[in-house]
């Protein structure tokens, strides 16, 4: 048997009928890494003392019968969420040395269920890309192709679930962050309703817009994990205790809605086919199937892509090369420390944020540019408020290609910001958003993503764990 094969529940079993320990199965994990992350560069950094240190905590745990589902099981964090005294680079030079003082939230909890920390993964710089290509230490590589990218944000989180390289993974998700790379590499990744996963320890791109989330080998994992790490935060200010109902829902008493919009020219005539014969399955088990209009769907790239540069522009100011990070102390001014340490600290796809939100946010141009998104984020929320008046869920791509070459999109920012044409819209409306395996084009994997009205993840989740036994 191999270990790293197990789910979460699978691995459960295996420690209540003590057929394996944690320290085994940490092992068997950390054996993974070491004979296939040189070729996919998924982790940027693995603790493997910590690991078995938490491990063999676990076996106390269990032999003492008071365990949880996610006591012992191995998981990989993404490298933009802080896990004390280990490296936080956020896959930038400018935190190339910065190690963590303190536990996001999310680590937290993940610590007090006796979960195992095999390191960090490797993310678009600051999380800002679709690809994992603009992290400065190296691009992850998909596991299903090399050739490929993993997507991105939380590439490196996506690549080592579905290498066998974690059990499972924490990533988050500013505009498909968590999704795309989940559809890339096939497997379940969902975005929590904004507010109902603490942000506490996780480094800040677009506040308004980022959220923690599960990245797993099925739905029923998923459902484990984001039962753990949901829940209001009193160092969150913008996290809530979800209302979430637990009542039972089944695809044959659902409604589905298919928005037109998502449908349109631009997206790849088998990935269309694939996420349609999704569609049919749910309609043959009973599901009422309803075509729906998002009208505003037209202007959420352009929306989304002045409202986070802008809110990253501000996030970023902190990373001033005098409080942590990379700083070049060579310079005779305060001023030329702040050019010198950012200017070499920063990649490409951080400066050109940090450009675009500075001129959108400066005088005589506020209101042009982020005010009218702010005014048109409302329309998106909108159209999404009246869909979920008739519908219980909403069916559509997670992407409208599958994984594409490394380097095909690297030169053109507008062709990769369009990647997220079908996800950042349900990021500007706070909903949650699941990417479920339902097949794959000449062996790359293609998500169907379930989109559902606020702190409706049980929905979603209910339905995507009924979907995949048949996709």
């Amino acid at each position: 048997m191999d270990l790293t094969d197990l789910t979460i529940k699978q691995a459960h079993q295996g420690f209540k009928k003590k057929e394996f320990s944690a320290r085994e199965l940490a092992l068997a994990y950390l054996k993974k890494i070491k004979q296939t992350d040189k070729d996919l560069n998924a982790y940027l950094s693995v603790a493997e003392e910590s690991a078995l240190s938490d491990a063999e905590l676990a076996d106390k745990k269990i032999a003492s019968g008071n365990f949880s589902e996610l006591t012992g099981i191995p998981c990989a964090i993404k490298d933009a969420i802080l896990v004390e005294g280990q490296k936080c680079t956020a896959a930038s030079k400018i935190l190339k040395n910065y190690t963590a003082v303190y536990d996001a939230t999310v680590t937290k909890k993940l610590k007090k269920e006796g979960s195992v920390i095999l390191g960090k993964t490797n993310t678009d710089e600051f999380t800002m890309g679709a690809s994992t290509e603009n992290s400065a230490f190296g691009v992850v590589k998909n596991p299903h192709d090399k050739t490929r990218v993993a997507g991105g944000s939380s590439g490196g989180s996506a690549a080592a679930v579905a290498a066998k390289e974690a059990c499972f993974s924490l990533g988050s998700d500013t505009g498909g962050s968590i999704r795309l790379p989940a559809s890339f590499c096939g497997i379940v990744g969902l975005n929590p309703t904004y507010g109902s996963v603490s942000r506490y320890g996780l480094i800040a791109h677009a506040s308004s817009l980022d959220q923690i989330g599960p990245m797993t080998k099925n739905v029923e994992d998923c459902k484990i994990v984001f039962n753990v790490i949901k829940g209001k935060d009193k160092k969150d200010a913008t996290s809530v205790e979800s209302e979430i109902q637990n009542s039972k829902f089944e695809i044959r008493n659902s409604r589905i809605g298919v928005p037109k919009e998502y449908f349109a020219e631009g997206l790849d005539k088998e990935v269309e086919k694939i996420i349609k014969n999704a569609i049919k399955k749910a309609e043959q088990a009973g599901a009422e199937i309803e075509e729906i209009s998002l009208p505003n769907t037209k202007y959420c790239i352009a929306c989304y892509y002045i409202i986070v540069p802008s809110e990253a522009s501000s996030n970023l100011a902190r990373f001033d090369g005098i409080k942590y990070g990379y700083s070049d102390q060579s310079q005779k001014t305060l001023m030329q420390v702040y050019y010198k340490s950012r200017g070499e600290g920063f990649g490409l796809e951080p400066k050109r944020r940090i450009m675009l939100g500075t001129h959108s946010l400066s005088f005589g141009y506020y209101d042009a540019y982020y005010k009218k998104a702010q005014e048109v984020r409302k329309l998106v929320k909108q159209d999404f408020t009246k869909a979920f008046e008739k519908i219980d869920l909403i069916f559509c791509p997670v992407a409208p290609f599958p994984a594409f070459k490394i380097g095909e999109k690297a030169d053109n920012p507008l062709s990769m910001y369009l990647v997220d044409i079908y996800t950042c819209g349900v990021k500007l409306a706070g909903l949650p958003g699941l990417s479920l395996p339902a097949g794959n084009v000449g062996g790359l994997p293609v998500g169907l993503q379930i989109i559902g009205n606020h702190f409706e993840e049980n929905k979603i989740l209910a339905i995507a764990q009924e979907l995949e036994n048949v996709l």
